[in-house]
C-alpha cells in the first residue's frame, strides 16, 4: 500500500516537472540583422544608417536616407554547444532503487541561416516609408535520441520571421520619429522523452501510451516599434527605439503523456521580451567614426510558459538582459570600409538553468568589410567570434536529476547586397 501511494505522488509530481522541461523554446534573441551589424557588433546599429537594413532596429532612421535603397542577406549561425561531465540520477518508485550513471559529452548545437531583406523610399525630404523581412528571436539544440537524460534534452527548435511595415518623419533639420507593425510569425518543435518514465506514466495514467512531450505548433502575433534620432550635426547623431514584443499564441500539436495525451483545442502561449535601444554615431574625421550601442531586453516578461485554458507547463526565474556595445569603421578608399567591434551579452538565465538551452554571459568579437562595386551598389560581409561561459547546469524533476558542465560558442558570419536607386 506504501509503494502504491508512493507510486501515485510521484508520479503525479513527475507529471508536472516534465511538463516544465519544454521551457525556453521561445526565448532566445537573434542579433543577426544584417551582414554589416554583424561585422561591427551591431554597435551603433539603431542610428548609423548605412544601408536599409537600419530600419531593424530603428525606423527614425529611414529619414537619413535621400534616395530608395534595398538590402538582401543571408546570416549564417554556426553553434558550438557542449554538454560534458553530465551525471544522470534515477529513482525508482517501484523498487526505491537510485542510480546514478556518467554521461558521454554531448555535441548539441547546429547550423542556422538567417535571411534578412529591406526596402527604404524617401517620399519626399520628411517622410520615408520602408518594409523588411527578418528574424529576432529562434534557438535549436538536438541531443542524440540515446542520450539517457532526454526527459530534460531532446529536441528544442524553434524558428521566427518578423515582416515590419514602417513610416519616418523628419520633424526638423535635428529631430526625426519613426515606428511601425511587427508581424511576428513564430513555429517550434520540443520533444522530450524517457522509456523508463514513459512506462510509469503509462503505469499511472492507466495505458496512456507515447512520448513525455511532443510539440509541434505555430502561430502569428503583431508588435510594433518606435523611434527617434537626434542629429546634432552632420557627424554626431543619436538614436533611441523601442520594440513592442506581443505574446504569441502558438496552435498545432501538443502531446503530453502525463497530461494524458493529446492536448485538443489548446494554444500554446508565449510571451516575447519587449527591447529598447540607444546608440550613438560620431564621424572623428574623413577616414575614422566610433559608434555605440546599449540595449535592454525585458527576459522578465518569460515568466510563465502556459497554454490559454490555464494548463501552466513552467513558471521562470528569468532576469532582463543588457547588450553593451562599442565599434569602429574605417574608410580605406573610395572602394573599401573596414569594420570592428566588440559586445558584452548579458543573460537571460539566473536561479535556473538548463542543458538543452544553455545561457551564459557572452562575449562578441567582430570584424567586416564593405566593398563598393560602384557608386550605387554595396557587398557587405561581416564575422564575429561568440564566446560563452562554462555554466554548471542542474535539472530534476522528483525522479531524476542531471548536472552537468554547459557551454555555448558560436560563429556567426553574414553576406549582405546593398544598392540605391
Amino acid at each position: 500500500m506504501y509503494k502504491k501511494r508512493l507510486f501515485t505522488k510521484t508520479m503525479m509530481a513527475t507529471a508536472i516537472a516534465l511538463a516544465s522541461q519544454q521551457s525556453l523554446a521561445a526565448g532566445f534573441q537573434l542579433n543577426s540583422q544584417s551582414a554589416t551589424g554583424l561585422g561591427r557588433a551591431f554597435a551603433g546599429d539603431a542610428v548609423i544608417a548605412d544601408n536599409a537594413s537600419v530600419m531593424s532596429r530603428n525606423a527614425a532612421a529611414m529619414t537619413l536616407f535621400n534616395a530608395p535603397a534595398i538590402s538582401l542577406g543571408l546570416n549564417v549561425i554556426d553553434t558550438d554547444i557542449k554538454v560534458k561531465n553530465a551525471n544522470y540520477t534515477f529513482q525508482n518508485p517501484l523498487t526505491s532503487s537510485v542510480t546514478t550513471t556518467s554521461l558521454e559529452n554531448e555535441q548539441i548545437g547546429g547550423t542556422s541561416y538567417v535571411p534578412n531583406l529591406y526596402y527604404v523610399h524617401p517620399v519626399n525630404d520628411q517622410l520615408a516609408l520602408g518594409v523588411g523581412i527578418y528574424s529576432n528571436f529562434g534557438t535549436k539544440t538536438e541531443f542524440s535520441s540515446s542520450y539517457a537524460a532526454n526527459e530534460f534534452g531532446g529536441l528544442t527548435d524553434v524558428k521566427s520571421l518578423n515582416l515590419t511595415l514602417n513610416a519616418a518623419y523628419r520633424l526638423n533639420p535635428q529631430w526625426s520619429i519613426g515606428g511601425g507593425l511587427d508581424i511576428i510569425y513564430g513555429q517550434g518543435e520540443l520533444q522530450r522523452s524517457n522509456q523508463t518514465l514513459e512506462k510509469l506514466i503509462e503505469m499511472q495514467t492507466g495505458g496512456v501510451q507515447g512520448p513525455l512531450v511532443d510539440v509541434d505548433v505555430d502561430g502569428t502575433a503583431v508588435g510594433f516599434n518606435l523611434g527617434t534620432v537626434y542629429e546634432l550635426n552632420d557627424a554626431n547623431r543619436f538614436g533611441l527605439s523601442y520594440h513592442y514584443s506581443p505574446e504569441l499564441e502558438a496552435e498545432g500539436d501538443i502531446y503530453a503523456q502525463q497530461a494524458g495525451g493529446k492536448q485538443s483545442n489548446q494554444k500554446l502561449l508565449m510571451p516575447l521580451p519587449d527591447m529598447v535601444e540607444f546608440s550613438g554615431f560620431h564621424q572623428l574625421n574623413n577616414q575614422f567614426a566610433v559608434h555605440y550601442s546599449v540595449q535592454w531586453i525585458e527576459w522578465s516578461s518569460f515568466d510563465v510558459l502556459k497554454t490559454n485554458k490555464g494548463l501552466v507547463l513552467n513558471e521562470y526565474q528569468w532576469q532582463d538582459g543588457w547588450h553593451y556595445a562599442v565599434g569602429g569603421t574605417y574608410t580605406l578608399n573610395s572602394d573599401w570600409t573596414l569594420r570592428a567591434g566588440y559586445m558584452y551579452d548579458t543573460s537571460a538565465q539566473d536561479k535556473k538553468t538548463s542543458i538543452s538551452v544553455p545561457d551564459s554571459d557572452r562575449q562578441w568579437f567582430s570584424g567586416g568589410f564593405s566593398y563598393n562595386l560602384d557608386s550605387k551598389s554595396t557587398l557587405d560581409f561581416g564575422l564575429t567570434y561568440l564566446m560563452g561561459k562554462d555554466i554548471q547546469a542542474t535539472e530534476s524533476t522528483s525522479l531524476s536529476q542531471v548536472t552537468a558542465t554547459t557551454r555555448a560558442d558560436a560563429l556567426l558570419y553574414g553576406v549582405q547586397y546593398s544598392r540605391s536607386f
